[in-house]
């Protein structure tokens, strides 16, 4: 595998690995909770990046369509960390497997966005995956210090 694969699987590893972090001995409650209205809680944020992760290395990049449900990513609760964790060790196993198939030219190969229509490329599409996932890590983060500071702790 080329070692800008190597290190983009590296980078996620990463960043799964600060989420199982954040979320790492949290009760459910803590979970689901939603620091205001109109906010997602832990676990639809977690749900909600691993859908985006798979859409956007598999469905665009690798053209392996996945059904996803996007609308259900933001209906999550009552999960446990450990259907997060394995969530995302899916997401991971199954970008290895499908990066394993590309080369350095395929970063190039133009792609079309299943939802709008518009043109992309497979670098892009990988990029993207990655910037929106550390994102949610970010938002993910800060719900578990708001979840802290109103349990007291």
């Amino acid at each position: 595998m080329p070692t800008f694969f190597e290190e983009y699987l590296k980078r996620m590893q990463i960043r799964h690995e600060e989420i199982y972090k954040a979320v790492e001995g949290l009760p459910s409650a803590a979970l689901d909770w939603m620091p205001a209205p109109d906010t997602n809680s832990m676990s639809v944020l977690i749900f909600h990046l691993t859908g985006a992760e798979r859409y956007w290395i598999g469905d665009i990049a690798a053209q392996d369509p996945s059904d996803r449900d996007r609308d259900a990513e933001f209906k999550v609760h009552d999960v446990g960390a450990d259907v997060l964790k394995k969530r995302l060790d899916d997401n991971l196993a199954y970008a290895r497997k499908a990066l394993a198939k590309f080369t350095l030219q395929d970063l190039e190969a133009p792609r079309v966005v299943p939802r709008d229509g518009s043109k992309t490329t497979v670098a892009d599409a990988l990029l993207h995956a990655l910037e929106h996932m550390t994102l949610h890590l970010g938002h993910i983060q800060i719900t578990r210090q708001l979840w802290e500071q109103n349990a007291g702790r």
